[in-house]
């Protein structure tokens, strides 16, 4: 019998929340839940959700990020920035750089190419942000850590679009077949992240004025859910990066309206059937067939990534003078990876299409073994560091 996508949709949010449930028995987080419901009853096992499905509701996906991006920008007060001074902007650049350097290192002592292990390290710096909101959220996690985490994971895929900028530039320079233009990848990741953030602070300026006229929650609902929806529209457009926009959407509107407290206090009311849906269609995406082609890169790549964060992570804090417990138990919470880093290994196979499918391969594995592990072992870090009641 085949359903309509309604009837999916439901049996994805009924599902969801059976498998959410069923994983607290275990004190798993509930995002865990939500992707092995999707595994499970997704295209590499039961097959009850097709393909076409997943593909289908590719917006809920895009809408979800959107909404996860604008609540991280939320948490962008400068009056926090003013308190902790830089140590977020320093922790995100070397957590990033780190994890690349070690997996690019271990690739080439492997005996790999250059310009290969260069691109593939370079996607390693990516961090997905929306399985570690969650598991903040589910545990209502608070202090120095939880604080400092949302602020890295927010300028982690800015880091990550430039090291891979410049990863493609260096390796189109070392690979003799590649006609790639050096300066132009160069300058093409600096130009998406300036032109996200700024046609985000402007969308958040035009948001900030237009929400004193209204004082119903309803309606306030409304204009955030529409802008929202514009910036993920122009974004698509422009061709710029959604989270990135949406983020400066958010940290324009929270720095320049008294509102933004009570509005925020009514988008994350409404938004966790969309988070949960966002889930389970990721963990149905997931392909197991993926898995055998791993091999040795795979493993470089798996292991090396979380030296790296948690590497990049202790120097980083350690420079900044951070609390010990942001030191030995931030980088930990680093690991979930998915939208960015897919992403990033498409745009491999295009710039360096020699080895663009191993890239992907590799890519994909990682995202299904980090998505599943990450928010459980973000969990354990953020309730080691004595931020999870």
């Amino acid at each position: 019998m085949q359903f309509n996508v309604l009837c999916y949709l439901a049996i994805m949010i009924f599902s969801g929340m059976a498998f959410g449930r069923l994983v607290k028995l275990i004190k798993l987080p509930n995002v865990t839940g939500y992707l092995l419901a999707g595994l499970i009853l997704g295209p590499s096992v039961l097959k009850i959700i097709p393909k076409d499905t997943i593909d289908g509701i590719a917006v809920i996906s895009e809408v979800a990020l959107g909404f996860i991006a604008f609540s991280i920008g939320n948490e962008f007060k400068m009056s926090y920035f003013k308190k902790v001074g830089a140590s977020p902007i320093v922790i995100a650049v070397f957590e990033a750089l780190f994890a690349v350097i070690c997996v690019c290192t271990v690739l080439v002592l492997f005996g790999n190419d250059l310009p290969f292990s260069l691109v593939l390290s370079s996607i390693a710096a990516a961090t997905a942000p929306a399985a570690t909101i969650m598991v903040i959220r589910q545990y209502k996690a608070k202090g120095p850590v939880t604080e400092t985490l949302l602020s890295v994971v927010a300028l982690d895929d800015a880091a990550a679009l430039m090291l891979f900028g410049i990863s493609v530039a260096v390796a189109g320079m070392l690979n003799s077949t590649s006609n790639i233009s050096v300066l132009s990848m160069i300058l093409s990741p600096i130009l998406e992240i300036v032109g996200a953030l700024v046609i985000g602070a402007v969308l958040g300026m035009i948001l900030t004025y237009f929400i004193r006229f209204f004082k119903k929650d309803g309606n306030r609902l409304s204009l955030a859910v529409g802008f929202v929806f514009i910036g993920i529209g122009i974004a698509d457009m422009t061709g710029v990066s959604s989270l990135l926009l949406c983020m400066a959407l958010g940290a324009t509107f929270v720095n320049f309206s008294k509102q933004a407290l009570p509005v925020m206090k009514v988008v994350d009311a409404v938004t966790p059937p969309i988070f949960m849906l966002f889930f389970v269609a990721s963990g149905a995406a997931l392909d197991l067939s993926v898995l055998p082609m791993i091999g040795i890169v795979g493993v470089i790549y798996v292991i090396l990534r979380v030296v790296g964060k948690v590497l990049g992570t202790y120097l980083g804090a350690t420079i900044c003078k951070c609390d010990k417990k942001i030191k030995k138990y931030l980088g930990y919470a680093l690991l979930p990876q998915a939208g960015v880093a897919i992403g990033l290994s498409l745009a491999a196979t295009t710039v360096v299409p020699s080895y663009g499918q191993t890239i992907r391969a590799v890519v994909l594995c990682a995202t299904f073994i980090y998505e599943l592990i990450g928010p459980g072992i973000t969990k354990i870090a953020l309730k080691k560091a004595g931020e999870i009641e």
